[in-house]
């Protein structure tokens, strides 16, 4: 998954400055459904990580069943944050 390609899927643009804040709501709105429906693991992943970037990933108990996958979001966030210890 390609994050500008994710960005004009959802947003129709691949430049989030540009975005109203009912376009960033509703593409954030349709994010959370394919995340809930989709079954691949790797894309699960892109789809939460996409949200979490934008401030609006749901819990990892919620979003990943399997602890690797929770725990694999968790380097995430940390990388995010800077924290790469």
């Amino acid at each position: 998954m390609d994050f500008d390609d994710q960005l004009r899927r959802y947003f129709g643009t691949a430049d989030p400055a540009t975005l109203s804040p009912d376009t960033l709501a509703d593409g954030t709105d349709r994010i959370r459904v394919d995340l809930g429906l989709e079954k691949d693991r790797n894309r699960r992943f892109a789809l939460w990580a996409l949200l979490h970037i934008l401030g609006n990933a749901p819990d990892l108990d919620v979003a990943f069943k399997d602890e690797a996958d929770r725990e694999a979001a968790r380097n995430f966030m940390d990388l995010m944050a800077g924290d790469q210890a």
